[in-house]
């Protein structure tokens, strides 16, 4: 008889879940999320699933040539030594692709490991600090009096932290966060986040004027690629400076700390390559003092359990969670992961804590992937940084 923990099967779909109604940031539009949904069956009999980012088409190509086979007779709680083996297949070759398409399997293995056990994730990982999780509601690029209506809403449904997107021009951007706050008022937390849209003489302007409406942080103001850069505006900032695409493997998280480029960081398993690896960045963090958060990116039901997971576990995980997961018209869970009063509830079920619907990963699958990243109007756009 073979061994119960062993993965048996994998396979995986992509789906395109549509979102309630088009979104603009200073990367491009949007009007759904493509995500590649991953199943580890084990000879147990236990199904596992896990999710991913789907940008391009590169990511299924790495799941089937590479994290597959990897994956297939490994133990479900193999996750660390996975992660070893991913880096001797090609990793520096194909590193973003792999850690995308690795964190699909990384995460359906936690989830079976879960449900073998008979108890979810955060249990798994040590106990809960928390049942219920802070959300930050998201707003992104568009006039004042629609972002402002968008935020009303959101202050009505209970919500206390929000998330402005910002980088297309610094005008509009002022503008912006001027009526944010004279709508939410003096008593509520509002970040903003750039993309990385500013250049480092523009973000220290943009940061000045900023000052005044009390942010809680901004995020990615610059590009990720200047770090001593990014080091010396934080220095200089009058408001505080989160960093994710900085800072996203362990490695990347240890520069930026050791740099001081950050006030706040948020992990991101799909980014880093897995739960695990988020579990070992946050607890860097932790040590230097540092609170995280998570990063939003398109998630569906399986990485939002994820982050509730990941937020139970982490005693630095004091940020309100971004999330995009609310603006999805449909998701594909059985049963939908419910925001009340601007929180959500830590699942308790076995795993990740919530169910897939087969029928809806069916419903959903698609073989064209969009990525995020372009005007889906205008496949020639590209996004360019204000002038010095």
């Amino acid at each position: 008889m073979g061994d119960a923990l062993e993965i048996s099967r994998i396979r995986h779909w992509i789906v395109h879940v549509p979102l309630v109604s088009e979104i603009s940031w200073s990367s491009g539009k949007r009007t759904g999320s493509t995500r590649l949904v991953c199943e580890v069956t084990t000879e147990g009999g236990v199904r596992g699933y896990g999710e991913t980012i789907c940008l391009l088409d590169f990511v299924p190509a790495v799941f089937e040539g590479l994290v597959t086979p990897l994956g297939m007779g490994r133990r479900i709680t193999d996750v660390e030594r996975l992660t070893r083996a991913a880096e001797g297949a090609g990793y520096y070759h194909h590193k973003r692709a792999l850690v995308f398409a690795l964190s699909a399997l990384e995460m359906a293995m936690w989830d079976a490991c879960g449900k073998h056990a008979d108890m979810p994730l955060h249990q798994m990982w040590g106990g809960s600090y928390r049942s219920r999780v802070e959300m930050c509601a998201y707003v992104y690029i568009s006039h004042p009096e629609t972002v402002a209506e968008a935020l009303i809403g959101y202050r009505r449904q209970g919500f206390r932290s929000f998330k402005l997107k910002v980088g297309l021009d610094p005008e509009q951007d002022i503008a912006l966060v001027a009526k944010a706050r004279e709508v939410l008022g003096p008593s509520v937390n509002l970040r903003i986040d750039a993309n990385g849209a500013w250049t480092p003489a523009m973000a220290k302007r943009m940061l000045a004027r900023l000052a005044p409406y009390d942010l809680q942080y901004v995020e990615q103001p610059m590009p990720v690629e200047d770090l001593a850069g990014a080091a010396r505006l934080r220095e200089a900032s009058p408001v505080p400076i989160c960093v994710d695409e900085g800072a996203y493997t362990l490695q990347e998280t240890m520069t930026a700390i050791r740099l001081g480029t950050a006030d706040v960081v948020l992990v991101d398993p799909h980014e880093a390559g897995g739960l695990w690896q988020c579990l070992k960045a946050g607890a860097v963090c932790e040590a230097a003092g540092i609170h995280v958060g998570m990063h939003s990116g398109g998630e569906l039901g399986l990485t939002q359990a994820a982050y509730l997971q990941l937020a139970a576990s982490m005693p630095n995980a004091k940020i309100a969670l971004d999330t995009i997961y609310q603006l999805h018209a449909d998701d594909i869970l059985t049963r939908r992961i419910a925001f009340e009063g601007g929180h959500a509830d830590v699942p308790t079920g076995p795993g990740l804590g919530v169910e897939v619907d087969l029928e809806k990963l069916e419903r959903y699958r698609t073989d064209e992937i969009v990525s995020a990243y372009r005007d889906p109007d205008n496949p020639d756009w590209f996004a360019e940084k204000p002038a010095h």
